[in-house]
């Protein structure tokens, strides 16, 4: 196995030693060069011969490499194409994305990584990460253990249940934590040998799968019960053991098992689950750019969140923390929040409410004096024309259901109605941005959770704002990393939107877009990542001793850049 130490020299620069040379050297990803090797390592290490004589320079190869990348013809092209980069050159692939990152978000992550995943054993091409099963979880500690490097810092872990909007994705559900990774390389400049994805392929039980005899996954039915919980105490266990000092992030697990999985191991080791508390940061951050431009106060809203999973419950959670953090008692926070799910708002009397939903539950008489569409049930209608809600956020991946009737009865009770449809993919968003600009006479501030085109309204025009959680999540798992924080809380995701929130200019405002560009990620995770980390020391979660005014120069120390590190040979 090709061995190599990483360290800086005197300078701080990055350098590696290595002890092989040669094939090894070109067919390792974090060291290979490709054609950037210069002559004297080309000499040092045996390769001479083996590349073109030309000595490219870093920014040569990203123009070589994105002449390939426009020249794909789909977005799975583009997707196959860049990973096939990664899997050779990560420096190369890492420039390439950093320097198109607008154009290139949505093809090495949503909405095309969807695809990847239905398609991943059709496309597969290199093994990235690593593959745990009832086959092997009971080796774990050997499996960790032979990873080539240990220092690692970031773990993003799925068992593919709920991968996106398309749900059961089986082994396929990997192209998650490798776009994930990615994204904490990219955005928040974690070292890209520090980020594992690991899927935990318990089985599937999506039929199409099963029958595609191309599968690549285990062909049974998912764990369930004592046995997928004792799976994941081994994974946990194992990562405890030989990756200490990782956070792990829990990404696109079913709904009732991500909440179980996060009140159950937050405190054992230091994780989250982004579809839960990324999800609400993202949202709360662009609740507050609202707010900024109505110029009122979060104190002085009513909230409707329609759709009780995962991720409609980490907003209305993230919310709630954030009422109380200006002042309000949890029960004040809380009855400013209607959670509906798909048999309308939930209350203590109704039937079939999730246990993991409960906490948002409303007295039986709360609606007693409204007049209801249906009666036993409060539907959204209802509370848009009885609560005077003035922020909507959707997740629950019902085309079309922020109808016009409803958002018409929200724009009549508010002068400037908060609407934010966040499900995606873009064909499961409950209502198209134009759509809601017209009911309300462009008075509505609307953000979406797919990409969508600007608007123009009445001589005006609209962006809309992508509510994705890649603004948040990298910076959180940065500045965790940077304090050693040995939990992840819920507070320091309030900071991180509240942060996301003060780094919107005011030309994005007044095209009323409550986030901003993507190009932007870098600066953004930045200044997140100092924030949760400022937040981790006062809640005294932080297991290093760091000074909060010494959180800027750590960070700036701490930020990975894609280039050409220094290789010296030897042994290791």
């Amino acid at each position: 196995m090709l061995r190599y130490h990483k360290f800086r020299d005197e300078n701080g620069d990055e350098v590696y030693h290595v002890e092989s040379e040669g094939y090894e050297i070109l067919h390792n990803s974090i060291l290979n060069k490709g054609s950037a090797f210069p002559l004297e390592e080309r000499k040092l290490f045996n390769l001479d011969g083996y590349l073109p004589s030309a000595v490219s320079t870093l920014e040569m190869q990203v123009a070589r490499r994105y002449e390939g990348f426009t020249e794909k013809t789909s977005d799975l092209e583009k997707y196959i194409y860049v990973r096939a980069l990664q899997d050779r050159n990560e420096t190369l692939f890492y420039s390439l994305l950093m320097t198109h990152l607008e154009e290139m978000v949505p093809i090495v992550y949503t909405p095309t990584v969807g695809l990847a995943c239905q398609m991943f054993s059709h496309i597969f091409r290199f093994t990235r990460g690593i593959f745990l099963s009832p086959d092997n979880i009971d080796r774990v500690d050997e499996i960790f253990q032979a990873f080539p490097n240990h220092d690692i810092e970031m773990i993003v872990a799925t068992d593919s249940e709920g991968i996106l909007g398309i749900g059961d994705q089986g082994i396929g559900g990997m192209g998650i934590p490798v776009g994930k990774s990615s994204l904490y390389v990219a955005a928040a400049g974690i070292h890209p040998a520090n980020c594992l994805p690991v899927t935990l392929d318990v089985g599937t039980n999506n039929e199409d799968l099963l029958k595609d005899p191309l599968y690549l996954g285990v062909r049974r039915e998912r764990l369930r019960g004592d046995e997928y919980f004792e799976f994941v105490d081994k994974f946990v266990e194992g990562v405890k053991d030989k990756f200490p000092n990782a956070i792990l992030q829990w990404e696109d697990f079913s709904k009732q098992n991500a909440f179980t999985l996060l009140q159950k191991y937050r405190s054992e080791i230091p994780s989250f689950n982004d579809d839960i508390q990324g999800t609400g940061a993202v949202t709360l951050a662009g609740i507050i750019g609202a707010l900024q431009i109505k110029g009122e106060k979060l104190t002085d809203q009513q909230f409707a969140v329609h759709g009780a999973g995962a991720g409609g419950i980490g907003v209305a959670r993230q919310i709630r923390t954030a009422l109380i953090g200006e002042g309000l008692s949890e029960a004040e926070a809380g009855a400013r929040i209607y959670v509906l799910d798909s048999m309308g708002v939930i209350f203590d009397g109704r039937d079939r409410v999730d246990e993991y939903k409960r906490e948002f539950s409303r007295h039986d008489d709360f609606a007693r004096e409204w007049s209801l569409e249906k009666p036993g049930k409060v539907s959204l209608l209802d509370v848009a024309e009885n609560a005077g809600i003035s922020v909507l956020a959707g997740f629950s991946g019902v085309a079309g259901s922020f109808s016009e009737e409803i958002v018409r009865a929200m724009a009549g009770k508010v002068d400037r109605p908060v609407i934010f449809p966040l499900s995606n993919p873009t064909d499961k968003t409950e209502a198209a941005p134009e759509d809601i600009y017209r009911w309300t006479d462009g008075k509505a501030i609307v953000s979406a959770g797919s990409p969508f085109p600007d608007v123009q309204y009445k001589g005006k025009n609209f962006v809309i704002g992508q509510g994705n959680n890649v603004y948040v999540f990298p910076g959180v798992g940065l500045g965790a990393i940077l304090v050693g924080a040995k939990i992840i809380t819920d507070e320091m995701f309030t900071a991180a939107g509240v942060k996301l929130a003060g780094l919107v200019s005011q030309d994005r405002f007044d095209s009323n877009c409550v986030y901003p560009p993507i190009s932007d990620l870098r600066t953004l995770c930045r200044g997140i990542a100092v924030e949760v980390a400022k937040k981790a020391i006062e809640q005294g979660v932080a297991g290093k001793d760091v000074s909060p005014d010494a959180l800027d120069e750590l960070v700036d120390s701490r930020m990975w850049i894609p280039q050409y590190a220094r290789l010296t040979r030897g042994p290791v």
